[in-house]
């Protein structure tokens, strides 16, 4: 979700070229929030412009209606108070503009590492692994 056409076209080659497969693109508004709704994607990248009131409902909004969803924060400020207004509504990680390659993706693969280290108990076996015993 972009407000920017060239953004949203540059990040969805920089996430095809990294193996991800992009399911759709949007601007962010409450109309095109139904439509993000319907595809159901595993990831959402979100530029909410301004870190105002209404751009931290927008992640409200995708928060609560995608709760499984991974959500990334791109913007090309993010100062202290926006990080932490952020994360303190559901957001996994953060994208930087302009766009590197390298670093979105390893910024996406991090995060979801990080989450599926912190959902495997001690003790319990990861997915795929067999249980001990």
């Amino acid at each position: 979700m972009d407000g920017n056409a060239v953004a949203r076209n540059l990040l969805t080659s920089v996430l095809n070229n990294g193996g991800h497969e992009v399911v759709g693109d949007v601007s962010p508004n409450s109309a095109n929030l139904a439509r993000l709704v319907r595809l159901k994607p595993q990831i959402v990248c979100i530029d909410i412009g301004e870190a105002d009131n209404e751009g931290l409902a927008m992640l409200d909004s995708v928060r609560s209606e995608l709760p499984k969803a991974l959500i990334f924060m791109v913007s090309a400020k993010l100062d202290a108070a926006t990080l932490q207004a952020a994360q303190q509504r559901g957001v996994h990680g953060f994208i930087v503009k302009p766009f590197n390659s390298v670093a979105v993706l390893s910024s996406i693969r991090s995060t979801i590492l990080r989450i599926a280290k912190r959902q495997k108990s001690p003790g319990e076996p990861a997915a795929g692994e067999p249980e001990a015993g």
